[in-house]
Order: structure tokens, then C-alpha cells, then sequence
């Protein structure tokens, strides 16, 4: 206790903190996380060291937490483990999730007044890692990590959801709708449905099938409103027509920061929507996906542009600054790009037209094509096999 005590006088008096005292290894860590979580958004690494050596905190990557141990060691910096690996010990078997609601709500913090982070639709499955009160840390199949509440997810053990992934199921294809207590349209709802809501099929009724929930709930679905998934599944093309159709029934859905659903969309939660209901499943953020796909030219213009491609907008690099990606539409011909801002709407890069967007237009980036380069894509037949 003494020699702690006259460390911390020493520290003292030569301007040195207890809390700098660990800077060699906080260098180490902080290179272990740049080399495996880069993006907070995708992957935990929540890692520090006390003045003792001492690690604490959280991480979804076991390879990542082995690798700084190693480094530590050939360091020669004692270390004493401490990190907690996800999922926590707190949930038990139940680190699988399926969303029981028609859009689940994930935010950024576990509680309600936090900002939305994104959505996911009913049926989606997700991997549980953490759990703080009434709230729970997941995992999207696009690798999105952020917190959904209890009522939106329905926790499986891996044999339940192992059950749930392999049962048949229907996708609801109309922007809004109902699902019903029996097989009538004249009946008790049992839940809101959107596009792209996937339920198990228990049998056909008539013009409706009859589907069961997550969380067991049973309900009718109109058959013109859905269909059988693998049968949906096997019908995708991603094609310049199929995006630029899908893109335009989407027009006028309200800006909704976070969102991708028809109960609101953001600029690349837009996009993002478009693709998977075509096949593909693009990165959540614009940031992202400005990564995925093949660099178009436009320094003469945008008359090498097919419909389809993604451009992205925001601040250019400058000597002191980095280029920073903030928004994401999707191009239509015509010079004309569809995004969300304000609403679903069309904006043109032409500037005698009426619907010319001059902001928009002064912050452009690039243009990225995904149909013949799916680079950074996952494709929605591959993963759901």
C-alpha cells in the first residue's frame, strides 16, 4: 500500500497521472481495436485497462480479445483478464432472437428516449448479446449491432430457432397491412404487417394462409398480399427495372431518421429496402455502402449512369479534414436520382429542371454500380439457405 502510495506522489509531482500510467498498454488495445473493430457499429470492443493492469469491459470478437492478450505477453505487460465475452452469461441459452413485431425499433442506447439506430422487420432473426434491464444488445444479419426492447424480440435457445429458421414461411409484398384472427378481412386484427414481414406457414385456408408468430401468436394472411418465401425467393432478379419499380412505390414515405420500413425511411435505409426486396442485403449506413460496388466516372457528367447505381453526397476531403459520406440516393435515368429527404422524393443533377436539387448537386462524391458488381452485397438466396 505504501509503495502504491508513494507511486501515486512521485506521479504527482512530475506532472504524471495514475491514469496515464497504463498508456503502453492502452496503445496496444487501441491498435487491437482498429485492427478488428474499426466500426463500433458492427462489432463490441469495449476494452480498458486500469492503472493496475487491470482488463475490463466487453467483446463480441473472441479472436480479438486473444490476440491483445498475445500482444500483451510479448510486451512484457502483466495483465490481469477481466473481459467479459459476448453474449453475457446473464442470458443463458437464449442468445437467439427473432422480431415479433410488424417493425422492431433498435436504438443506439437501452432506453427509449435514444436515437433511433435502425429497424427491423418482423420474422428477421438476430444474434442476442447483452441484456441491460428490460432491454437487449443484437446483432442484425447485416452485422448492425444496437438495442431492441423486450417487446420487440422473441429470445429462442438454439434449438427453438434452429425450428423457426427451418419452418416455411410466407413474405408479406404489400407496403401495409393487417393479419387477421380468422379468415376474414372483417375480423380482429392481430397485428400491423409491412413489406418484407416474414411469418411460419401453418396451412391455407381458402384465400388466406394461416401463419403463427415468433412468439407463437397464430393469425390469417391474405395470399394476394403475400407469398410462400422460397417461391418469392426464387422469382428475384435484381435488374435496372425491378430497383426503379420498387423505388417508385415507395414515393412519399416520410423521412424517418433510422428507419427502413415503410413506416419510415432514411436515405440509405431507402436504398437499403430497395435492394432486399430484390435479393440483396447492402450495409446499413450510407458510410457503408459508399464501400460496396464498382466506381462509376462522372467527371464529365452523369451520362455514363445506369438506373440503379447509389450516389452518394456530403463533405469533400480537404488537407485537414477527411471526406465524410451523409447521404445516399439511388439514380433513375433521365438525370434524375431518387432518395429520401423530407420524403421519398425524385430530385435532378439537371439544373433547368423543375425539380433540380442544387444542394444536393454542389456536395456530390461519387456514384457506386452494384448490378454486375456485387461487391460488399450479400445476396438474400445465399444466406437464407
Amino acid at each position: 500500500m505504501k509503495s502504491i502510495l508513494l507511486l501515486c506522489l512521485l506521479m504527482s509531482w512530475t506532472g504524471v497521472s495514475v491514469a496515464q500510467s497504463n498508456i503502453p498498454m492502452q496503445k496496444i488495445i487501441d491498435e487491437v481495436r482498429q485492427q478488428y473493430a474499426p466500426d463500433r457499429r458492427v462489432a463490441v470492443f469495449q476494452i480498458e485497462a486500469d492503472e493496475q493492469g487491470v482488463l475490463t469491459g466487453k467483446t463480441n470478437l473472441p479472436e480479438a480479445r486473444k490476440e491483445l492478450l498475445t500482444r500483451l505477453q510479448k510486451a512484457k505487460l502483466s495483465a490481469e483478464d477481466r473481459i467479459e465475452l459476448l453474449p453475457a452469461e446473464v442470458l443463458g441459452e437464449e442468445v437467439y432472437g427473432v422480431v415479433r413485431v410488424s417493425v422492431g425499433n433498435l436504438r443506439s442506447q437501452p432506453r427509449d428516449a435514444a436515437e433511433l439506430a435502425t429497424q427491423a422487420l418482423l420474422g428477421m432473426p438476430l444474434k442476442v448479446l447483452d441484456k441491460d434491464r428490460s432491454w437487449y444488445l443484437v446483432q442484425t444479419p447485416d452485422q448492425y449491432i444496437s438495442w431492441i426492447d423486450w417487446g420487440g424480440l422473441q429470445r429462442m435457445n438454439k434449438a427453438t430457432f434452429d425450428l423457426w429458421q427451418k419452418a416455411e414461411k410466407v413474405i408479406f409484398l404489400r407496403p401495409f397491412g393487417f393479419s387477421y384472427e380468422t379468415a376474414t378481412t372483417d375480423g380482429q386484427t392481430v397485428s400491423d404487417l409491412v413489406a418484407g414481414d416474414v411469418l411460419k406457414l401453418k396451412a391455407e385456408t381458402g384465400d388466406f394462409f394461416q401463419v403463427e408468430y415468433p412468439d407463437g401468436r397464430t393469425a390469417f394472411v391474405q395470399k394476394n398480399e403475400a407469398r410462400r418465401y422460397q417461391d418469392w425467393l426464387a422469382s428475384l432478379s435484381v435488374s435496372e427495372e425491378n430497383l426503379v419499380n420498387t423505388a417508385k412505390r415507395m414515393m412519399g414515405i416520410p423521412y424517418l431518421w433510422g428507419g427502413t420500413s415503410y413506416k419510415g425511411m432514411d436515405c440509405s435505409g431507402f436504398t437499403k429496402t430497395v435492394y432486399y426486396l430484390n435479393g440483396w442485403v447492402l450495409p446499413r449506413d450510407a458510410s457503408q455502402q459508399v464501400h460496396t460496388g464498382e466506381l462509376i466516372g462522372t467527371s464529365d457528367g452523369f451520362a455514363g449512369l445506369r438506373a440503379g447505381d447509389l450516389l452518394f453526397f456530403g463533405t469533400k476531403a480537404t488537407d485537414t479534414t477527411p471526406e465524410k459520406v451523409t447521404h445516399v440516393g439511388m439514380w433513375m435515368g433521365n438525370n434524375e436520382f431518387i432518395h429520401a429527404s423530407g420524403q421519398i422524393r425524385v430530385s435532378s443533377m439537371d439544373p433547368v429542371a423543375p425539380n433540380y436539387d442544387e444542394f444536393e448537386r454542389n456536395r456530390f462524391l461519387r456514384a457506386k454500380r452494384l448490378v454486375g458488381n456485387e461487391k460488399g452485397v450479400a445476396d438474400l438466396k445465399a444466406i437464407t439457405k
